[in-house]
């Protein structure tokens, strides 16, 4: 099979198995960097050795997060079940190991600081609006005008990941500013558009932030997921439910939504150390 006539039947299968858009593009990515592999490395017929050897290629040459490697393992993986119907080499049966890192949080002085920074009405709603309701980047992205609902404060995030539907609060503060930015931009389909009408880019958002940080003098690598990771953390310990953060952020476990626990400082802060307490 030709490399373009498989990735044609690997997109067409990820459409009738109602993928979404998001995972369409990332396995879509994913399969065509294996493939370049394969054909720079002269491949005739790949083998179990081959696998783990691009692998490593991903870890070493690539510097492949383990989101990222496992977003490329299930690509891969699908690709020998659905399309080769072929058993899953052994090689992309590994188990990745879960990272104990925790997310990087901003304090709420800084997002002040932030929206302070940020004159643009369009932009300022962005950011506005990632932070206030939690939202992923894709979620921002793919709102329609209509997911507005003003009268309920609501906000109608739409098959976002897992295929679910959630509502989300919409916060006063930003409804009064998406009226101004309605104002003036009046967009046409998407809530936030490009110059030519179209839906905005994702690039285009982590560049906003990225200025809005410098221009803030925040030195922190934050990236726009900071600003969920902080609607998470905030909530957290203003003393929140973490069931209803779970169910605002659209988590699926409550042991996702529980790393914010262990950033949260609200407990810990009451927590003296025992050499307080000691006369010398």
């Amino acid at each position: 099979m030709k490399t373009q006539e498989a990735l044609d039947k690997f997109y067409q299968s990820l459409i009738i198995s109602d993928y979404s858009v998001q995972t369409i593009n990332s396995y879509m990515s994913a399969l065509k960097v294996f493939f370049d592999y394969v054909r720079k490395n002269g491949l005739k017929r790949v083998t179990n050795e081959n696998i783990k050897n691009y692998l490593q290629f991903c870890r070493e040459e690539k510097k492949y997060s383990n989101s990222a490697l496992r977003q490329s393992i299930a690509a891969i993986r699908y690709f020998y079940l659905h399309i080769l119907e072929e058993e899953i080499p052994s090689a992309l049966k590994i188990k990745l190991r879960k990272s104990n890192k925790l997310p990087l949080v901003l304090s709420k002085q800084e997002i002040i600081k932030i929206l302070k920074v940020t004159r643009n009405i369009k932009h300022k709603t962005m950011l506005m609006m990632l932070y206030s309701a939690g939202l992923r980047l894709g979620e921002l992205l793919d709102l329609k005008i209509e997911d507005i609902d003003s009268n309920r404060m609501k906000i109608h995030i739409r098959q976002a990941k897992g295929k679910k539907d959630r509502y989300v609060f919409l916060s006063h503060k930003l409804l009064d500013l998406l009226r101004l930015y309605f104002k003036e931009y009046q967009p046409k389909d998407y809530l936030f558009e490009g110059q030519k009408c179209n839906q905005y880019s994702p690039k285009s958002v982590q560049s906003v932030l990225k200025q809005a940080l410098k221009k803030a003098n925040i030195k922190k690598p934050a990236t726009v997921h900071t600003l969920r990771h902080s609607f998470a953390t905030h909530l957290l310990e203003d003393g929140t439910d973490i069931r209803y953060i779970q169910q605002l952020l659209g988590h699926k476990k409550l042991e996702t939504t529980s790393i914010y626990t262990h950033i949260t400082g609200s407990a810990l802060d009451k927590i003296k150390s025992p050499l307080d307490s000691l006369d010398v």
